[in-house]
């Protein structure tokens, strides 16, 4: 059971942040959702103890609530910085858990939301900086080395599609693969 009387917001506050939960779980409401993106993640960057002990809550309604799945999927991205709750985040090693499962189900689907989705899924398999490498790029190619054989890949992700291939200066993209959840286990 959370004590939200010692887990602050971004803006310092105790009160705010399940009040604001229980709104957005009893009905959809724009500005509760807007006002907990400001509560939970300062200026895009930082986190607070309110945002780590809000995941349980996020990860639940995440399977029916798109702003769910990207609020805890934010704040997964920012759990690699500074936030003097490393104890809260370890406790919360089975919510994680889950929370990677629904999202690796969601990529499934080809969801418009797919970058997104997917920069969450890397962030709770704490491949934080990749996770952060793919920020604010709705279309982009990112070149990668294989961390299996050291070929140079290059990684498509946007309007050009979603896929991975060698790209060749002549012959343009060999071995094209679309991308795709890795499998669980």
């Amino acid at each position: 059971m959370v004590n939200w009387a010692q887990m602050y917001d971004c803006h310092f506050d105790v009160d705010r942040v399940p009040e604001l939960l229980a709104r957005v779980e009893r009905e959809y409401d724009s500005e509760a959702w807007t006002e907990l993106g400001h509560r939970l993640i300062l200026e895009h960057d930082l986190v607070s103890p309110a945002s780590i002990a809000a995941l349980p809550w996020l990860v639940r309604l995440a399977s029916g609530s798109r702003e769910a799945r990207h609020l805890a999927g934010e704040i997964m991205e920012r759990a690699a910085s500074h936030h003097g709750c490393d104890e809260l985040l370890a406790e919360s090693v089975d919510v994680i858990a889950k929370f990677g499962a629904l999202l690796d189900r969601h990529l499934q689907s080809r969801p418009s939301d797919y970058l997104v989705t997917f920069r969450a899924l890397l962030a709770v398999e704490e491949q934080y900086h990749w996770a952060n490498v793919l920020g604010d790029s709705a279309d982009d190619f990112y070149d990668l080395q294989c961390p299996h054989c050291g070929v140079e890949v290059t990684v498509a992700i946007g309007d050009y599609g979603r896929y991975s291939a060698i790209r060749d200066w002549n012959l343009g993209d060999v071995d094209r693969r679309d991308l795709r959840p890795r499998p669980g286990g």
